[in-house]
C-alpha cells in the first residue's frame, strides 16, 4: 500500500512540473518541447501505478505505445478533423504537431521510469 502513496506523491510532483513547464517556462522551447514530453510518459506511468500494480516492462511498453498513438494522431491532424477549438483543453491534450523527437523523448522517458521502477519491483517494494 505504501508504494501507491509513493507513486501518488511522484505523480503530483510531476504534474506540478508539467504545469510549470506549460505556464511559467513556456518561453523555454527546449524545456517545453522535450522536457515536457520526457515527463508526460513518466506522469502517465506513475498515475497508472497509483491505481494498479503492473509489471514495469509491460507498463513501460504500454505507455510508450499510447504516447506514439497520440503522436500519430497529431500527424493525422486529428484535432482539426474533430474540429477542436483553438483554446480547448482537448486540443492541448491531443496536440497539433508531429515530431520524431517527441517519440524519442517518450521512449527515453519510458526507459528511465522502467529502469527506476524495475529496481523497486525486484526489491519487493510491492505488497
Amino acid at each position: 500500500m505504501y508504494y501507491r502513496l509513493s507513486y501518488l506523491v511522484v505523480t503530483l510532483m510531476i504534474f506540478s512540473l508539467e504545469v510549470l513547464i506549460a505556464t511559467v517556462w513556456s518561453h523555454h522551447h527546449f524545456i517545453r518541447a522535450y522536457g515536457g514530453d520526457f515527463l508526460v510518459v513518466i506522469l502517465i506511468y506513475t498515475a497508472w501505478k497509483v491505481v494498479w500494480n503492473s509489471e514495469p516492462y509491460r507498463l513501460a511498453w504500454g505507455v510508450l505505445v499510447f504516447a506514439v498513438l497520440v503522436e500519430l494522431a497529431q500527424y493525422l491532424n486529428i484535432a482539426d478533423h474533430l474540429q477542436l477549438g483553438a483554446d480547448s483543453v482537448a486540443r492541448v491534450v491531443v496536440g497539433t504537431s508531429f515530431s520524431w523527437l517527441d517519440i524519442l523523448m517518450y521512449a527515453l522517458g519510458c526507459l528511465a521510469i522502467y529502469v527506476v521502477d524495475k529496481r523497486f519491483y525486484r526489491a519487493g517494494a510491492y505488497v
